[in-house]
């Protein structure tokens, strides 16, 4: 069972996403919290798996209290998902800067959110696609760095296969959609993901997206 903690400052959007949790056999809501603050004290005394983080709450807001998070936690001792309305450019990438593992938009419908919970919970990097082009676009259009020759080398070493679905994921496809466009299911999909992930050295889809970039991959 994964143990969620769900920290937003709308009473509305919590109970929300309490009953969506809750109702999903392999997930369980471990506490709430409406603020940053009172998210960092309850990680002090409650075992949590994911962190569902809002970005704008009063007090601290969720990208400090992400920072504050990753000062004592890896990821591997707990996962962070960010989740917000306001899927900019300049929130993505603070919020992914500062340790989060997934950036997923608060217009998810129950599905997305649970399976992105369940995802980031096993070590994956959930992004909406919003986010994910986020990160595309503003790596893409950085003009400061050059292409990487080590990147590109490592890049090298990829499947025909796994170079396939790296590209399509440089241009902001999920898993579900290059599933589709290359008639095989979601989870091979993943699979080749995460062998270019594994192979290239990148901690999640953000990173790889980066890297890829630098290797010469555009969107």
């Amino acid at each position: 069972m994964i143990s969620v903690m769900i920290v937003d400052d709308q009473e509305m959007i919590r109970e929300g996403l309490r009953t969506i949790i809750g109702a999903h056999p392999d997930l369980q809501v471990a506490a709430v919290a409406g603020d940053g603050l009172e998210a960092l004290k309850l990680l002090e005394s409650t075992a949590v798996d994911v962190v569902l983080m809002d970005i704008r709450m009063p007090g601290i807001d969720g990208v400090e209290a992400t920072r504050r998070i990753r000062a004592t936690r890896s990821s591997a001792q707990v996962r962070i998902c960010v989740l917000t309305t306001f899927d900019n450019d300049e929130n993505v990438l603070r919020a992914l800067k500062a340790g989060a593992d997934g950036f997923l938009s608060k217009g998810a419908g129950p599905t997305e959110l649970t399976a992105g919970i369940l995802d980031i919970a096993g070590g994956g990097s959930a992004l909406s696609p919003t986010a994910l082009s986020a990160v595309v676009t503003h790596v893409a259009e950085d003009n400061s760095v050059p292409d990487d020759p080590q990147a590109l080398k490592l890049f090298a070493a990829l499947t025909a296969r796994e170079r396939e679905v790296v590209e399509a994921i440089v241009t902001g496809l999920d898993n579900q959609q290059i599933a589709e466009a290359m008639f095989v299911s979601p989870f091979t999909v993943k699979t080749h993901a995460n062998r270019a992930m594994s192979k290239v050295g990148a901690r999640d889809r953000a990173q790889l997206v980066s890297m890829a970039v630098r290797a010469g991959m555009r969107p």
